[in-house]
């Protein structure tokens, strides 16, 4: 019984794998077990081995109890993988439910790129990426398989208008941003252009000087110039330094991002407004005029401009003369130059007078035709008598000018309008614009003065007048209007008469009213003046005194034989009184 109790069963039982050891002997196989495996921790980037591949899988051998395995897509980047190779591989768990080590390359790479990206944005190093695609704003850069954010800002110092063909490309930028709350990464690939340019720029400046030729890009367009880059100096080329020639825009010769030769003109003291030439490296177009040109010279060219005044003829590039709107016509009433010409019309002139070192030329067109006062015709053409028609154009206090041609102009003085009519001011008469027929009166060929007349055109009615309304003589007229000196009244064949306050005195004691028709006579006739001053009191007062002033009586009895037949003839029985009242009718009319 003693030998049965003294038997070490642990000895003689073999359990399974691994269990046949003692207690010491475990311990020291797992010592050195231990010695032989490594620690691993888990989300953590560790190098491995590759010690396997196969169709789907990579077995990778990092040191642990275990091999894991990475689906061999994930080396897709690795065609030529072979076993033997060292990877990255980022540890997800030690053991998973099936007791496998899991693994990811892909995460390693993500790791370790986040952490090259941190080293880089620390370090203010340079890093190379893949520009995959364009986003609003700017680009998408891959740097170490993380997509960084390239703003549109932020890729060249000139303003970029295609981004598209950045995508494909390689591109070196510096990380500028982390956001590590949303994963974002910002990106800049200006700032290497920057410092290069900083070195560039102050090289300019200091060697910066007025005629210096230079060669720049252009960066900006406006409609008073174009900005252009001398290599991160900007300076001012304005649309005026352009072209000798007249521009509207800056476009209509340069392109953006064109190369460009300009010479520098001026500079502010601290070299931040910098003005540039374009047109200063040719010669002044003006200085290539043929000296044949001179005064009296037709020339031809095209009207690049019109003003209020007048209208610029371009006859080359950068060599412009003035046709004054008062050049363009014969008519002395000056219109609107666009009445004659307008921008783009190709036209032929004069010149009139030329300054070649000021630059500054005038020009006529209506020199192209012969003066109308200076034609051999003018003389008997607007001989005195002579009837013409013509328009109004302009209206004075005095009279009205009358254009009869282009060039030819008389003045109608406002009391040659009517014979009847009492016109104080031509508007009464006629407007602007309307025709009118006239017959001159004088003409200066030498002065270049035209008198014309319009009653003219119709015998002088106050020599028949004359004999209508001689002194003495009774007519009924109305009353057209009164004030303290008297009233003016409507006599027959619508003329007018005036009668003094005190001859306004009815029989009765009373004063004649406006609108009241009466019997006046006539104590004043002037056909000069034109001009008949009558009295109502006159028609009863002197009859009542003619048996007592038999004097006064035999001297009226003296001219009864002109005053009596005016009064029983009745206007309108004689045939030379109708054929008057008829053109007076209708001449009202």
């Amino acid at each position: 019984m003693s030998n049965q109790k003294d038997f070490n069963w642990e000895d003689f039982d073999t359990k399974g794998f691994g269990e046949g050891y003692s207690k010491d002997k475990r311990a020291e196989m797992e010592a050195l077990y231990a010695g032989t495996l490594n620690e691993i921790t888990e989300k953590e980037v560790i190098k491995g081995t590759v010690v396997g591949i196969n169709d789907k899988d990579v077995i990778i051998n990092i040191g642990f109890k275990s091999d894991g395995l990475v689906p061999r897509t994930e080396f897709r980047d690795l065609p030529d993988l072979k076993i033997g190779d060292e990877v990255e591989l980022f540890i997800e768990e030690q053991e998973n439910a099936l007791g496998q080590l899991v693994l990811s390359r892909k995460k390693a790479k993500m790791v370790r790129a986040w952490q090259d990206i941190e080293d880089a944005f620390a370090n203010d190093s340079v890093i190379e990426g893949l520009v995959k695609r364009r986003t609003k704003g700017g680009l998408i850069v891959d740097i170490y398989g993380v997509e960084a954010f390239l703003p549109g800002s932020q890729i060249d110092v000139k303003p970029i208008r295609d981004f598209d063909v950045y995508v494909g490309k390689m591109m070196e930028v510096k990380v500028v941003k982390i956001n590590h709350t949303n994963d974002n990464v910002v990106v800049s690939h200006k700032v290497l252009i920057e410092k290069d340019l900083e070195k560039q720029k102050a090289e300019i400046l200091n060697n910066l000087e007025k005629g210096q030729v230079l060669e720049g890009v252009i960066k900006n367009m406006t409609n008073f110039g174009v900005f252009i880059d001398l290599g991160g100096v900007d300076g001012l080329l304005h649309i005026t330094d352009i072209s000798w020639g007249r521009i509207n825009h800056p476009e209509e010769v340069l392109n953006l991002d064109d190369k460009v030769q300009i010479v520098v003109l001026d500079f502010d003291d601290d070299k931040k407004r910098i003005s540039l030439g374009m047109k200063q490296l040719t010669a002044h177009p003006w200085d290539a005029l043929s000296a044949e040109l001179e005064v009296g010279s037709r020339v031809k060219g095209k009207i690049v401009n019109v003003a209020d005044y007048g209208a610029f003829l371009e006859l080359a590039a950068g060599v412009e003369g003035l046709i004054h709107v008062s050049e363009m016509s014969w008519s002395q009433h000056l219109r609107n130059p666009a009445d004659f010409v307008q921008v783009g019309d190709e036209i032929e002139a004069v010149v009139l007078t030329l300054d070649k070192d000021e630059r500054k030329m005038s020009l006529g067109i209506k020199q192209l035709t012969e003066d109308p006062w200076t034609k051999g015709d003018m003389a008997a053409k607007y001989a005195v008598g002579t009837k013409h028609k013509g328009v109004v154009r302009n209206l004075t206090g005095f009279g009205l000018f009358l254009e009869l041609e282009e060039g030819i102009d008389g003045l109608v003085h406002v009391s040659d309008l009517s014979w009847t009519k009492k016109i104080k001011h031509p508007s009464e008469f006629v407007k602007v614009g309307d025709e009118l027929e006239v017959a001159v009166l004088e003409l200066d060929v030498d002065n270049r003065r035209l008198a014309l007349g319009h009653k003219q055109l119709e015998e002088n009615p106050w020599d028949t007048f004359e004999t209508v309304f001689p002194v003495g003589s009774v007519h009924k007229c109305t009353v057209v209007s009164k004030n303290e000196k008297g009233a003016v009244l409507e006599l027959p064949y619508g003329l007018e008469g005036f009668a003094t306050s005190k001859n306004l005195e009815k029989e009765d004691g009373s004063s004649v009213e406006v609108g009241e028709a009466l019997d006046f006579r006539v104590t004043e006739f002037s056909k000069d003046d034109k001009r008949i001053v009558l009295s109502h009191t006159a028609t009863f007062k002197e009859e009542a005194k003619a048996p007592a002033a038999p004097k006064k009586a035999k001297k009226q009895a003296d001219a009864p034989a002109a005053a009596a037949p005016a009064e029983k003839s009745t206007f309108g029985d004689i045939d030379a009184l109708a054929e008057l009242k008829e053109k007076m009718e209708g001449g009202k009319k």
